[in-house]
């Protein structure tokens, strides 16, 4: 008995794997694609003078939700 016999239902085991490396594949690639399209656009939203929220800490303002004070 080998080690790739998988009896009756190989065609099943080969195609879920065949399908599940596809999807794997796919979304990687949408990541990728995603992640990139983000990056121009916050460089196009910095390009206009819009900066990040986190960027303002030294303002002097409290930063925390609902403190009052």
């Amino acid at each position: 008995m080998s080690g790739l016999d998988l009896g009756q239902h190989s065609a099943f085991i080969w195609a879920s794997y065949l399908v599940s490396f596809i999807v794997l594949g796919g979304l990687i690639i949408w990541l990728r694609l995603d992640a990139s399209r983000q990056v121009k656009l916050l460089a196009g939203l910095e390009a206009r003078g819009v900066r990040r929220r986190s960027a303002r800490g030294s303002s002097g303002k409290s930063s925390k939700r609902g403190k009052k004070g």
